[in-house]
């Protein structure tokens, strides 16, 4: 058989099937997933975010309470050391922490002109609670800080193991009451 430019295009062109890829695993090219892999797919997806969210509550403790050592331990620190030079000594226990927002009524006039704290109020712990302060303190009697500053911890009770203060942990592990 003699092939011609005319005979070409009178024959229909047919292209050989190439073998399927997919035909080993029991499907066409054109399926989609089973409702089964869809199922386990989804279900290792739900295993997968539920270790997510029982780990990050770990994850997230351990950054509560190194936020609040830090708060207790360094940020207040220059603060509180600020008002000890210009007023002449600490903030008493019934000025408490406030004292380095609003001047407290008997040290106005050497209070200053701007707070200690450039927050309009003194921040919270991470537990949503107020810091405690005492001075002078039970904890840090005669040194260089005269004071204790503590958040009460995770379990809001002053006085307990987990409570996060600016003493050293190893003399003494709860808070004063």
């Amino acid at each position: 058989m003699q092939l011609s430019p005319r005979s070409i295009f009178r024959r229909p062109f047919r292209v050989r099937a190439v073998r399927d890829p997919l035909a080993g695993f029991g499907r066409r090219p054109e399926s989609g997933f089973t409702m089964m892999e869809l199922l386990v797919v989804l279900g290792i997806l739900a295993l997968l975010a539920g270790l997510a969210i029982v780990n990050v509550n770990g994850i997230f403790g351990g950054a509560q309470t190194q936020t609040a050592q830090l708060f207790v331990r360094e940020t207040l620190k220059t603060p509180l050391f600020a008002y000890n030079l210009r007023m002449g000594g600490y903030p008493s226990t019934a000025e408490g922490l406030n004292a380095l927002i609003t001047p407290p009524p008997d040290k106005a006039d050497r209070w200053g002109t701007t707070p200690y704290l450039t927050e309009p109020k003194v921040p919270l712990d991470p537990w949503g609670e107020p810091y405690q302060y005492e001075n002078p303190g039970k904890h840090n009697k005669g040194g260089i800080v005269p004071y204790d500053l503590w958040s009460k911890g995770p379990d809001k009770i002053s006085g307990t193991e987990d409570d996060v203060g600016n003493w050293d942990s190893s003399s003494s592990l709860a808070a004063p009451k």
